[in-house]
C-alpha cells in the first residue's frame, strides 16, 4: 500500500491560499497556532509530536476546498477532548460555528458510563445528533477518521479491531451516504486491512503479481477506445482503474467466488463536457464491443440518493473479457469523488460561509437520524435503529412519477408507504410492483416500479408493527394506534389502577382525586390525568408505579405503625432465643451504619442475593426471627406483592473503612496473559481480592469470574473501568443473583 503523504503545516496554508483570501488564511493561522501551542507537550502511540495529526485532519478537509470556518475546527477538533481549553474558549476566539464544530466531535467523558458500549453509543448519537444541525461535523469527523485509520499500526491490536470494526459499520456508510466515495472507499480498505489482514494482503499480493498483465489489457482496451471516441470530435479524458481491495472482497464473500473467478476487477472512466456527449460516448462503446445484458445502468437519467450520476455498461471488451465501462461528466465525477463536499466546497466571492441546502439529498439521512432520536429509549437503542435503517444496503425502487426512493435492504411496500408520508401508510391496502399485486411483506429489489393501493377509510393492521423492516415504519405504526387506542387505554389504564388498588385492599375512590394524582404527574412528567391513564393503558407506565406514588404519603404513615409492631415481635423473638443477639444487633447496626427510620438495636443483615453496597439504592426487609436483611430496592427477591408489606426503609449512613464484597464477570477474548493482566489491574485498585476463576468457551471467549472488595459504588465503577480498559476485555458486569 502506498505511504500517504504527511503535510506540514505550511502545505495546509498553501492548499487553502488557492482558494480563499487573505483574511481567512491569517483566521486558519491563527487556529493552527492555538492547536500547537495547547498540544505542544503531547505525543501520539506513534512517538510522534500529536500537533501532526490535527495538522493532516486540516489537509483533508483543505484538500476538499471546506470553508475557513471547517479547516479551523480541523486543527482544533481535539483540544477540548484532549487540553484544558474548554468550548467557550473557542467560542471566544473563532465563533459559535467553529466552538459548535468543535463540540460535535468531541467525546463524551467516559466516566459517566458504566461500559465501554454504553460510551460509544453515547458518543455517535452526540456525534450524529450535532451532524444534523450542522454538517461539517461529519466533514471534521470522517477526515479525523481518515487519519486516525491511516495510522491504526501504532495500537494494540485489540484496538485496531474496535476501531476497524466501528469505522466499517458508521463512518465508511456514513460517507456513501453523503456520496465521498473518495473517502469511502480509503476507510472500508483500511478497515479490512485490520479487521481480515489475511484476505486483504492475499488480494493486494494477487493485484501486484497480475499488475502487468492487468495494464497491458487496460493500454489495449483504451487505445482502442480513444481510437472510436475521436471521431466524435469531442473534449475528454479516459483512464483505467482497478477495483478497490474491500469491494472485491465484498464480490468474493456475496458471490462465493475465488479471485481468480473474477473478471470485472478493472473498469475504464471516461470523462466528458456534458450529458449529451456521454450517451454519445456509450452509444460508441457499444457499437465498438457487444454490452453484457443486464449489465448496463443510467445513474444519469436516474441519480443515486446520494448525487451520484454516471453510465455504467459491462461490455465483451477485447479479447473477449468482460470489462467495465464507466461514462461522465467533468462536474459528475467531482460529485462522485467528493459528494456532499463538492456540493458545499467554499469559493472565494460565491460564499463567505457554506450554505446547507435543507432540500439536498444527502440531508435526507438526518431527516431521518432526528425521527430515530424522538423514537429511541436509549443510546444503544438509537444506534441500533441506525445502524438498521441508515447503515445497511439500500434498495433502489420507482414511484410511478419516475421518482427514485432509496429504502434499506428488506424493506416491504408498507416501508414504502411510510417513507412517502405517514398518512399514505395509515391509508395502504395493497399494492403492485412492476405492474402485478403483490403481498404487503413483499421484499423490495432494485428497480422496482412500486405502485400503492389506497383507500380513504382504511387504516393499519396491528400485524404490521410486526412485518416491517424500518424503525421509521414501526414508529409510525405504533404511533398510529397510540392515538386510536386513546380513549380505550384511558378506561384500561383506569381499571388496571383501580384493580391493582384493590388487590392492596384500598378503596379506589380515596386516591383518585386530584391532589394525589398531581404527585403522580409531577413524577412522571404527564400534564393531564387522561395523558397519565392512556401511558398505563398501553404499558409505557406500569400501574404498580402509579399505585405506589399514590399511596406514598398514606403508605408512610400507615405502615409506621405496622412495621413498629412487626419490629418489636422481631425483636421479642430474637431477645426469647439469645439474650446476647440484641447487644449484637447495635454493634453491627454502629459498624455498618445503616439507618432504619430511626430504630435502634435491631439485628441486621446484608443480602447475599443482591450484595449491596454504599452508594446502592436500598431497603430493609423484616425477617421472621432474623431481624431485618438489607437488600438493593431492584432485588428481584423482594419483588413479590406478598412481600411488599415487610419492607421498610433503610438508608446509608456514614460509612467508614468497610468493605463489601462483590460478584463481577468479565468477558474477552482469550489470549496469554489475560487473566494475569486483569489481576495486577484489580491489585492496584482494591486489596481485597478472591473467589477467581476462569474458563473459555468453544468460541475462544474467555469468561473470568472474581469477587472483590469494595468501598461504595464509586469505588466499583472505578474498578469496572480500570478492567475494561485491558486489552481484549469487552465487557464487566456486576452479578446480581
Amino acid at each position: 500500500m502506498s505511504k500517504e503523504k504527511v503535510y506540514s503545516a505550511d502545505e495546509v496554508f498553501e492548499i487553502c491560499k488557492q482558494y480563499m483570501n487573505a483574511r481567512h488564511l491569517t483566521y486558519i493561522k491563527k487556529a493552527y497556532e492555538m492547536a500547537a501551542y495547547v498540544h505542544r507537550n503531547q505525543t501520539r502511540a506513534s512517538g510522534e509530536p500529536y500537533i501532526v495529526h490535527p495538522i493532516q485532519v486540516a489537509a483533508i478537509l483543505a484538500n476538499l476546498k471546506m470553508d475557513p470556518d471547517t479547516v479551523s475546527a480541523g486543527f482544533l477538533h481535539d483540544v477540548v477532548e484532549d487540553t484544558n481549553i474548554i468550548s467557550e474558549d473557542i467560542r471566544e476566539l473563532f465563533g459559535d460555528d467553529v466552538a459548535n464544530i468543535v463540540e460535535g466531535v468531541t467525546k463524551i467523558s467516559k466516566y459517566k458510563y458504566e461500559s465501554h458500549q454504553e460510551l460509544l453509543a453515547a458518543n455517535h448519537r452526540k456525534m450524529l445528533l450535532a451532524t444534523a444541525k450542522d454538517m461539517r461535523v461529519i466533514m471534521v469527523k470522517l477526515a479525523d477518521r481518515l487519519h486516525n485509520m491511516r495510522t491504526l499500526q501504532h495500537l494494540r491490536p485489540d484496538k485496531q479491531r474496535r476501531i476497524a470494526n466501528e469505522t466499517l459499520e458508521i463512518y465508511a456508510p456514513l460517507a456513501d451516504r453523503l456520496g465521498i466515495s473518495t473517502i469511502k472507499w480509503e476507510l472500508e480498505d483500511l478497515s479490512l486491512r485490520y479487521l481480515n489482514p489475511q484476505q486483504y494482503y492475499r488480494i493486494v499480493h494477487l493485484m501486484n503479481s497480475k499488475r502487468a498483465q492487468r495494464e497491458a489489457y487496460i493500454q489495449e482496451a483504451v487505445a482502442e477506445v480513444k481510437q472510436n471516441i475521436d471521431q466524435l470530435h469531442i473534449k475528454y479524458d479516459i483512464s483505467g482503474r482497478a477495483k478497490h481491495i474491500y469491494s472485491i472482497y465484498k464480490k468474493m464473500v456475496q458471490k462465493h467466488k475465488q479471485f481468480e473467478e473474477l473478471y470485472d476487477l478493472l473498469a475504464i472512466r471516461i470523462m466528458v463536457q456534458s450529458v449529451r456527449d456521454c450517451y454519445g460516448v456509450l452509444g460508441n462503446i457499444h457499437a465498438k464491443w457487444k454490452p453484457i445484458p443486464g449489465r448496463f445502468k443510467d445513474y444519469i437519467a436516474v441519480p443515486k440518493v446520494n448525487g451520484y450520476q454516471s453510465l455504467h455498461t459491462t461490455v465483451v471488451g477485447p479479447k473477449g473479457r468482460p470489462l467495465e465501462v464507466q461514462i461522465r461528466t467533468y462536474a459528475m465525477h467531482e460529485i462522485a469523488e467528493y459528494g456532499v463536499a463538492a456540493h458545499w466546497a467554499y469559493k472565494e466571492g460565491v460564499k463567505d460561509k457554506i450554505n446547507l441546502d435543507q432540500n439536498d439529498h444527502q440531508i435526507d439521512v438526518f431527516r431521518e437520524i432526528m425521527e430515530i432520536q424522538e423514537e429511541s429509549s436509549s443510546d444503544a437503542d438509537f444506534m441500533q435503529n441506525v445502524k438498521g435503517d441508515i447503515f445497511t444496503d439500500r434498495v433502489y425502487v420507482f414511484t410511478p412519477k419516475g421518482e427514485v426512493m432509496e429504502l434499506p435492504q428488506g424493506s416491504i411496500p408498507l416501508d414504502f408507504a411510510y417513507q412517502v408520508h405517514t398518512e399514505v401508510g395509515n391509508h395502504t391496502i395493497g399494492a403492485k410492483v412492476n405492474g402485478k399485486i403483490v403481498p404487503l411483506d413483499y421484499k423490495l429489489r432494485n428497480g422496482d416500479l412500486v405502485e400503492l393501493l389506497t383507500q380513504s377509510n382504511a387504516s393499519p393492521s396491528r400485524d404490521w408493527e410486526n412485518i416491517v423492516y424500518t424503525t421509521r415504519a414501526r414508529n409510525k405504526i405504533k404511533r398510529y394506534f397510540k392515538i386510536a387506542d386513546r380513549q380505550n387505554n384511558i378506561e384500561l389504564g383506569k381499571n388496571k389502577i383501580e384493580q391493582e388498588l384493590l388487590d392492596r385492599n384500598l378503596a379506589p375512590k380515596n386516591y383518585l382525586n386530584k391532589k394525589k394524582f398531581q404527585v403522580v404527574l409531577d413524577r412522571y412528567n404527564f400534564e393531564t390525568e387522561n395523558e397519565l391513564l392512556a401511558a398505563v393503558g398501553y404499558g409505557g407506565v406500569s400501574a404498580i408505579g402509579v399505585v405506589n406514588r399514590l399511596t406514598e404519603a398514606d403508605r408512610k404513615k400507615a405502615d409506621q405503625q405496622a412495621q413498629a409492631e412487626l419490629v418489636h415481635k422481631v425483636l421479642h423473638a430474637d431477645h426469647e432465643a439469645t439474650n446476647g443477639e440484641a447487644h449484637q444487633a447495635a454493634v453491627e447496626t454502629e459498624e455498618r451504619e445503616i439507618e432504619i427510620q430511626g430504630i435502634e438495636n435491631l439485628l441486621i443483615h446484608m443480602a447475599k442475593c443482591c450484595t449491596p453496597i454504599p452508594g446502592d439504592e436500598i431497603v430493609g426487609y423484616i425477617t421472621k426471627g432474623r431481624g431485618v436483611t438489607i437488600h438493593r430496592v431492584n432485588c428481584p427477591n423482594i419483588s413479590d406483592s406478598e412481600q411488599r408489606n415487610r419492607l421498610i426503609e433503610a438508608q446509608w449512613g456514614n460509612v467508614h473503612n468497610h468493605q463489601y464484597v462483590v460478584r463481577l464477570e468479565v468477558f474477552g477474548y482469550n489470549r496469554n496473559g489475560l487473566l494475569n493482566d486483569i489481576l495486577q489491574v484489580v491489585n492496584k485498585v482494591t486489596n481485597s481480592l478472591n473467589n477467581i476463576n476462569g474458563r473459555m468457551d468453544q468460541n475462544d471467549m474467555a469468561h473470568v469470574s472474581m469477587s472483590v472488595g469494595v468501598r461504595n459504588l464509586t469505588h466499583l465503577k472505578d474498578i469496572i473501568n480500570k478492567i475494561n480498559n485491558v486489552p481484549d476485555v469487552y465487557n464487566v458486569k456486576r452479578v446480581i443473583n
